[in-house]
């Protein structure tokens, strides 16, 4: 874990950041609130580009919580039979959208509590619904997160919740809408587990990880 940046150099980053991609987007494809629920549930796990192809023709079909309870458990298995963990996600798919019909009047709830009582959402779900959907600066930290915030002394922490705070914390307020996605996207394509492209860093001046790379 590296220490804790300054606020000078968190600024630095972010604005790099947000000069080098001003809108970032998710890689989730989706058309709805309720498609982008469904979606993020399904990549537990799983690559966004292995969820988008298995999405694609059952959104065509069930893009809403009833038109998903109308399709039933066996189609859907077998459109996301591709992705990992499947027979547990179908289910948990088929009881969210009875709860969303039966309590929530088939729409997708705007809290973050009431998302996170659904069947396979946990707060990382919930904060990505909030963030892309709801706009709402939530900070959903994955993998890419947690290793990009703890790298670089953005925002160290000793788990998800303690790097989610540190962001909220740390990151000046004109970054916050979009800070998650600029972090997942620099994590996956830049700051690597293995070997970070240091090459091809726009911050590699700024950052004084031990793990960086000529």
């Amino acid at each position: 874990m590296t220490a804790q940046l300054d606020y000078q150099t968190i600024h630095e980053i972010f604005r790099r950041f947000r000069d080098s991609e001003p809108e970032p987007k998710g890689e989730l494809e989706h058309k709805n609130a309720y498609t982008l629920l469904v979606a993020v549930a399904l990549s537990a796990q799983a690559t966004d580009a292995g969820v988008n192809k298995a999405t694609r023709s059952l959104f065509a079909v069930a893009d809403t919580p009833q038109k998903m309870l109308d399709l039933g458990i066996e189609a859907l298995t077998d459109h996301i039979k591709t992705i990992g963990l499947f027979r547990n996600k179908a289910r948990n798919v088929m009881q969210m959208a009875r709860i969303l019909v039966d309590d929530f009047g088939g729409e997708v709830p705007s809290s973050r509590a009431a998302l996170a009582s659904l069947p396979g959402v946990g707060r990382k779900t919930a904060n990505v619904v909030l963030n892309m959907w709801f706009r709402f600066p939530a900070q959903a930290v994955d993998t890419h997160i947690f290793r990009f915030g703890n790298r670089t002394g953005v925002a160290p922490g000793k788990d998800v919740v303690a790097v989610e705070r540190a962001i909220e914390d740390n990151v000046p307020v004109e970054f916050q809408q979009h800070a998650h996605h600029w972090m997942i996207l620099h994590g996956r394509y830049i700051c690597k587990a293995r070997k970070p492209v240091c090459g091809n860093c726009i911050i590699a001046d700024l950052c004084h990880s031990k793990d960086k790379t000529p």
